[in-house]
């Protein structure tokens, strides 16, 4: 690793420390007769005894070549929804998020985040998240979904999303090619490392801790809590990054002062390798060799596509335990219904994870609203509530609850139905059972089966899903 390290060091800074110097400018060099190959392991070991070969001076070399760079002047991370916190926190959750092939599971992180954590959990820390994807038209409709399902968490500045325009970004073309790759494959990892960086770059002077995750995984519940447990218990010994789980960058926690060096060693070599290989050169820079890994995991991958071509790539943290369900995870979807809605009642309400809740003047036998996910997914509980908190009020008396599935690609409705079953004082909370053909969820149908003599209060629908 050291020898590797050392490579990296020598490829960014061929502006600071001339490493064919003795090749080209030096014609009597004892070495001059060897091959141009042998010429360069030659160099290679002048410039290396240049540096200092003592693995103490790394870091001192890394701060030179820092002071050389300036990468960042040009950097223009803008705040596209909330507020940062008026007072430090504890933690700074940090997400970098882009277009999936398959669809985007940021939504359903973020609930699993704020729902994995307590309110008094809550008060410790933020999450920032990262819109790193160039396209307009998914970065206003994430904007539009942020601030409806989040609203409460945004108004308590709990979580602030930013967005990086293209020209900040290094240039990605003619980028080098470490192993034969074609230029796609090397230019997804250089520009995701560049997301990582302009992330950890805000996220700076916002907590005392860093906390990296990706923008699909699911939070085992209580995180904050073991975080902040073992923090404590590591107070006085040292380390670079604590990890809370065993895959790539998810789960990884930074001291915020240590976050402007690994942006710069990020930027340096962007091209390099992906991130949670050149964070582990980032330890033996800063002298942690082993891996500091606590069981059991705190994140777990959820998303079985990479974010690279859509190619099938299902990673799974084996020490993440689910003691219970958990809280559900609600995927992105859209809502649909042929209730009587005034005005001021908004639809989306009944899915949200939050306290608000959708109002409809009136319910006619044969109405309905429906749930149409984005992603067909494996739904195994299905939870519906109806009323307002006062006993008897506004719940829906009669009606049902139906899984849709769709063959015919149909978008705001499915064209095969089957009951799940019937609401009893006005709610459901029902186990999925196994779908003997094997096909995904796509429509969560409430459907109103008796004229309600009054109006009706959806507070929630709520999904879990594999």
């Amino acid at each position: 690793m050291s020898n590797l390290l050392w490579r990296l060091i020598l490829i960014a800074t061929a502006g600071v420390f001339p490493i064919f110097f003795f090749i080209k400018e030096n014609p009597f060099d004892t070495a001059s007769f060897l091959s141009l190959e042998e010429k360069e392991v030659v160099a290679w070991q002048r410039a290396r005894m240049q540096i200092n070969p003592g693995r103490t001076k790394h870091l001192e070399t890394f701060k030179l070549m820092q002071k050389n760079s300036e990468p960042l002047k040009k950097v223009n991370s803008r705040i596209v929804i909330g507020f940062p916190p008026v007072e430090k926190k504890l933690l700074t959750i940090g997400i970098a998020s882009v277009q999936h092939p398959q669809g985007s599971y940021l939504l359903a992180t973020l609930q699993s985040l704020f729902f994995a954590s307590s309110s008094s959990e809550r008060k410790h820390f933020i999450v920032l998240v990262h819109l790193a994807d160039p396209d307009p038209k998914w970065l206003s409709q994430m904007i539009s979904n942020i601030s409806t399902l989040f609203k409460p968490y945004i108004q308590a500045r709990q979580l602030v999303v930013i967005n990086t325009p293209l020209k900040s970004y290094l240039s990605l073309k003619d980028l080098k090619k470490n192993f034969n790759d074609i230029p796609a494959s090397v230019a997804f990892p250089s520009k995701q490392n560049m997301d990582y960086a302009f992330l950890m770059n805000f996220a700076t002077n916002h907590s005392d801790y860093f906390l990296m995750i990706e923008d699909d995984v699911k939070c085992a519940p209580g995180f904050v809590t073991q975080i902040a447990t073992t923090v404590s218990a590591w107070e006085n010994k040292h380390w670079v990054t604590l990890e809370f789980s065993q895959l790539g960058f998810i789960g990884k926690l930074f001291h915020a002062r240590d976050l402007p060096r690994f942006v710069h060693f990020l930027l340096l070599f962007h091209q390099e390798m992906p991130g949670d290989c050149l964070l582990s050169h980032f330890h033996d820079l800063l002298m942690q060799e082993p891996r500091i890994h606590f069981f059991p995991s705190l994140f777990q991958h959820i998303d079985n596509y990479s974010s690279f071509e859509g190619k099938f790539n299902s990673l799974e943290d084996k020490e993440f335990k689910e003691n219970d369900i958990g809280s559900p995870s609600n995927p992105a979807a859209s809502i649909y219904t042929n209730l009587n809605v005034p005005h001021d009642s908004v639809l989306i309400n009944a899915y949200s994870l939050d306290r608000n809740f959708f109002y409809a003047k009136s319910a006619e036998a044969g109405s309905h609203l429906t749930v149409v996910l984005d992603i067909p997914a494996e739904v195994f509980r299905v939870q519906v509530l109806t009323g307002s908190d006062l006993k008897d009020k506004n719940w829906l008396k009669e009606g049902h609850v139906e899984l849709g599935f769709d063959c015919t690609n149909r978008i705001n409705d499915c064209d095969d139905y089957i009951l799940l079953g019937l609401l009893v004082n006005g709610s459901l909370n029902k186990q999925v059972l196994s779908n003997e053909s094997g096909k995904k969820v796509k429509c969560v149908r409430l459907l109103v089966t008796a004229t309600s003599p009054s109006g009706i209060v959806v507070r929630h629908i709520n999904l879990w899903t594999k």
